[in-house]
């Protein structure tokens, strides 16, 4: 390392090349070099180093930073006018370094913020003095949405208002840090900014070796154990309530609850027994403690709140009333969001902590006052006027806050007229000038505007400061285009030190004390979707294996009307598989509801997992394009089910043999012993075309095994014997149900202990009646209900766990 300091000191010259090219906007502040254009303390180094590696060697490390967070599945969920769409998290590639010592100020700062957040909150919900002093209008409290009726007069059973909040900052030409808004709802973005860090230090990971900066993962180990704090005290758990995978952040939701081990859920999850939230699991209903939730308060409970929610928990609010449930954060403080409030913080400030604010927002004034209105009336051109009551930056708000001075004659006289007949209804606020950082596009670094998204959690000792965050970055010199829905980017936030920092781990000290969560604690829903991603994975190797032995046939003889292939087409023609197009539609739907499923339940699966998934389903879809029938086809459908096997491997050597694990297991067992009897029973028939059987020993992956088996060629005996009832074939329907009878043993009981579920009283009758079996007694109507019954074990099991 001290070689390398050397190097960059005697090839200081050289630094200059980057910043040559730089070209700072005037008047605007940028966060890299000072106004003599000289890189500012903090990024000398940093700049030496980029100028180092060069332009080539920065592009190729940027690409793999990229590549890493497409194989991770890091994306953010875009709306616009054709809907709902993935995009792939936009990394801006140069992280935005901050001095350690001015992170302190802001630090301090925004710890003084959020005590005074939680000081208005408990009174606005409580004594409302602030209203009686008349230092808050009552009026605009009344109006805001945010301001919840059904938990006025309730203390948080934690004591506390805010847990989590987060402060987006600008810095204005001045040189100072201004507050824009506030994010004390459901604060996003703080697993994003783990993904930033990862993905950034992959690429400049020997310049971030040498540089002090601090480390994020003490941040989240500190909040995780306080949730668990407040958890324990509580009796229950801890979960994380998410609104679902449609949301657009439901990527962050997933990634932090595996990061800290905390119980994903969505509101159909939940439900409230005798005044206590409770979450539905295999093994009946367990307490909640504390639900970190990560929806907007109004969509938490469809009886009390909005009734339209199809999102909540019916009974929340009063689960809340009764004290048995900590929300982080408490219902309603989404109130300190409201772009009209920033107007009055100062001298809130000073009533309730008698002192200024270390951090000023950015200039507001609300129109609902006399003087406000007139101040914003009269300085119109260089003011933004926007909704009073919007919880959103206004470079966030999507039309609705109107810059003054790019408004037509016209329609400044009609946004004039709107103020003066509805005053309570806007605020004016001070155009954003942002400071300004660089990006590395097309070899070179430019200057792009840039906000600072800072985080703080609540621990047992105080208010905790993320040391980092993200900065939100735009993709031109427009100021409004870092929002991310408009196409901003995101970049990591280094806080560099002059001397070493603490390398800091989420793991425990060896002094920690631990607890081991039991199995039985997954949800019903996760054991189904699990369940089902069993199910599916299976369904798609059996087509594949069936579609496999058809084009090898059809290859062969260029014969589709041969006896064999007509009936395998009209045996899979039922199920929605079409052997033309090669790769049939029912075949993609399938592997399609395979993403679906593990997309449900993303907190559960590892990215490796779910990489080796998304590859299969990119692998289907780029073959639907391009492959034939025949000989094509069969080339196609034996790299898919190298990719299958690897899938089933991976989950299988790498799973945890948690209750989780029984399901996935449970509904893979299920598939295979329903496929390999319908098909046997289609290929083993006394009309069964020539050259059936030794296809129904190619589909059932069992050609070597019989030859070693049997000294005698295939016939239908040897082929029930192999395929149905040898207890050594991975194969066989006897095979399966074994693992059944085993797996499903092993659930949590239903009904109580002592007690076989119904289930598992199925699975052991049919065993012991296959067991026993000879091939004889195999009919092709035995054949067939034994489908059926191994089918109708999923609805026993979904009665029992699932409900």
């Amino acid at each position: 390392m001290a070689k390398g300091n050397q190097k960059r000191a005697g090839s200081r010259p050289r630094t200059r090349s980057l910043l040559r090219l730089y070209r700072p906007i005037d008047g605007v502040v940028d966060e890299m070099v000072d106004a003599t254009g000289n890189p500012r303390p903090a990024w000398r180094s940093f700049i030496e180093a980029l100028d180092e590696l060069g332009a080539e060697t920065l592009g190729q490390r940027f690409t793999r930073a990229d590549q890493y967070l497409r194989d991770a599945g890091v994306y953010y969920r875009v709306y616009d006018k054709a809907g709902a769409n993935e995009r792939e998290w936009p990394l801006a590639h140069v992280p935005l370094l901050i001095d350690e010592k001015e992170w302190a100020e802001i630090s301090a700062g925004l710890v003084q913020r959020a005590d005074l957040f939680e000081a208005i909150l408990a009174d606005l919900y409580g004594p409302n003095r602030l209203i009686e002093k008349g230092i808050l209008p009552a009026g605009l409290i009344a109006a805001s949405p945010e301001y919840l009726r059904p938990v006025v007069g309730v203390r948080p059973a934690s004591g506390h208002f805010l847990h989590m909040v987060a402060f987006e900052l600008g810095r204005g030409p001045d040189g100072r840090w201004w507050v824009l808004g506030d994010r004390t709802q459901a604060p996003s973005g703080a697993g994003f900014a783990l993904e930033n860090r990862v993905a950034t230090t992959r690429a400049l990971s020997d310049i971030y070796g040498e540089l002090h900066v601090h480390r994020l993962a003490g941040f989240f180990r500190r909040f995780r154990d306080a949730l668990n704090g407040m958890a324990k005290d509580s009796g229950g758990r801890v979960a994380i309530l998410t609104p679902g995978p449609l949301n657009e952040t439901y990527y962050e939701h997933a990634y932090i609850a595996r990061y800290l081990g905390i119980m994903l859920l969505e509101g159909e999850d939940l439900t409230v027994s005798g005044g206590r939230l409770m979450v539905r699991t295999v093994s009946g209903l367990m307490p909640i403690g504390v639900l970190w939730r990560r929806l907007d308060a109004a969509f938490a409970d469809p009886l009390e709140l909005r009734p339209d929610s199809q999102i909540g928990t019916p009974g929340l609010v009063e689960a809340i009333r009764r004290g048995t449930i900590s929300a982080v954060n408490a219902l309603g403080s989404g109130l300190m969001e409201t772009r009209a409030l920033l107007s009055f913080l100062p001298r809130i400030a000073r009533e309730l902590q008698r002192e200024e604010l270390k951090l000023p927002s950015i200039a507001t004034w609300w129109c609902g006052q006399e003087i406000e209105r007139d101040h914003v009336l009269a300085n119109i051109d260089r003011l933004v006027v926007g909704p009073a009551l919007s919880t959103r930056l206004a470079f966030e708000d999507d039309g609705a806050t109107q810059l003054g001075s790019a408004l037509s004659a016209g329609e400044q006289a009609a946004l004039i007229a709107r103020i003066e007949a509805d005053g309570a209804g806007f605020v004016g606020q001070e155009a954003v000038t942002l400071s300004t950082t660089p990006v590395f596009v097309g070899g070179v670094l430019e200057p792009r505007p840039a906000s600072l998204r800072v985080y703080l959690a609540r621990t047992q000792e105080g208010w905790t400061v993320m040391p980092g965050g993200f900065a939100r970055v735009g993709f031109s010199l427009d100021p409004t285009a870092i929002a991310m829905q408009r196409g901003g980017q995101a970049a990591d936030v280094w806080v560099v030190s002059d001397r070493p920092v603490e390398r800091e781990t989420l793991l425990p000290q060896e002094t920690d004390g631990f607890t081991r969560t039991m199995p039985g604690s997954l949800p019903s829903r996760a054991a189904e979707n699990l369940t089902w991603l069993g199910r599916y994975i299976e369904r798609s190797e059996d087509t594949v294996r069936i579609l496999r032995a058809y084009h090898v046939r059809l290859a062969e003889t260029s014969d589709p009307e041969m006896p064999l292939l007509a009936d395998i087409r009209d045996y899979l023609e039922p199920f929605g598989i079409e052997v033309e197009p090669a790769i049939p539609l029912g075949l993609i739907s399938t592997l399609d509801s395979a993403v679906y499923s593990a997309g449900q339940i993303r907190d559960r699966f590892s990215p490796d997992g779910w990489l080796a998934l998304k590859d299969l389903s990119k692998t289907i879809h780029q073959f639907a394009e391009t492959v034939a029938p025949g000989d094509d086809a069969t080339r196609a459908m034996t790299v898919m089910l190298r990719k299958l096997a690897g899938f089933s491997g991976l989950l299988h050597e790498n799973m945890y043999r948690f209750t989780g694990w029984r399901f996935l297991e449970i509904g893979r067992r299920l598939e295979r012993g329903i496929q390999i009897a319908r098909t046997l029973a289609r290929l083993t028939g006394n009309g069964a075309p020539d050259g059936a059987l030794d296809m129904m020993l190619e589909i059932g992956d069992s050609v070597m095994t019989h030859r070693r088996q049997y000294p005698v060629q295939a016939g239908r005996r040897t082929v029930i014997d192999l395929l149905a009832l040898d207890p050594l074939n991975p194969r066989s329907i006897l095979f399966q149900l074994e693992r059944l009878k085993a797996e499903i043993g092993m659930l949590p009981p239903v009904g109580g202990e002592g007690h076989m579920s119904p289930a598992a009283k199925e699975i052991l009758q049919l065993n012991t009646a296959i067991a026993v079996m000879e091939p004889h007694d195999m009919t092709v109507k035995v054949l067939d209900e034994l489908a059926n019954q191994i089918g109708d074990l999923y609805s026993s099991l979904a009665k029992g766990y699932f409900g």
